[in-house]
């Protein structure tokens, strides 16, 4: 099995499929998606993003999914670091192992997926690890048929706890605040 499922699901699969019409991954898919290449810099994968208004591409070596690099990519495994967002490549900042599915994947294995993951866009593949589309909570909003969607919403959006254990050498006093618990005057 190619992905582990680590927690039971407060909804059984029967009930989470029975508001979608979608027996597979490509029945549920956006097709045609905008890639990037591993040398493509930041700044054009920055500027795909802003094109299109989405928060993360896949990064292909020609059809091949390599991986996955968000906007968060960008900013936390870039541009805090100091990498030059115009001569840093996407490879530098990209998720090479990326939570991916196949074009014929049942759709309760891809929910499943999505939510123990808590994945809101997942690449689409065939059997050659060819990129064919992608999974969005989008699609699935779009494509759904009754209230199943908001416990399959609530599944995958469940908020995580910020790790605050350690900061980069830039937040400086931006990583937490006034100790105080008062504001700072920022007026001098």
């Amino acid at each position: 099995m190619w992905f582990a499922r680590t927690r039971a699901s407060p909804v059984s699969h029967t009930t989470f499929l029975k508001g979608f019409d979608m027996n597979q991954a490509a029945d549920a898919m956006t097709r045609g998606v905008r890639t990037l290449c591993p040398g493509d810099t930041l700044t054009q994968a920055a500027q795909a993003m802003t094109e299109l208004d989405i928060g993360a591409l896949p990064v292909c070596d020609g059809e091949r999914l390599l991986g996955m690099v968000t906007d968060r990519d960008i900013v936390v495994r870039g541009v805090a670091q100091g990498c030059a967002s115009n001569q840093a490549c996407v490879s530098e900042v990209m998720t090479e192992e990326a939570a991916w599915c196949y074009a014929d994947e049942p759709m309760d294995n891809v929910l499943q997926q999505m939510r123990t993951q808590q994945i809101r866009r997942l690449p689409v593949v065939d059997r050659d690890k060819r990129l064919v589309g992608m999974i969005t909570l989008g699609d699935l909003a779009v494509k759904a048929r009754d209230a199943d969607l908001s416990e399959t919403l609530e599944g995958i959006s469940s908020p995580a706890e910020p790790d605050r254990s350690g900061r980069s050498q830039a937040s400086g006093s931006a990583g937490g605040g006034s100790t105080s618990g008062k504001a700072r005057d920022m007026s001098h």
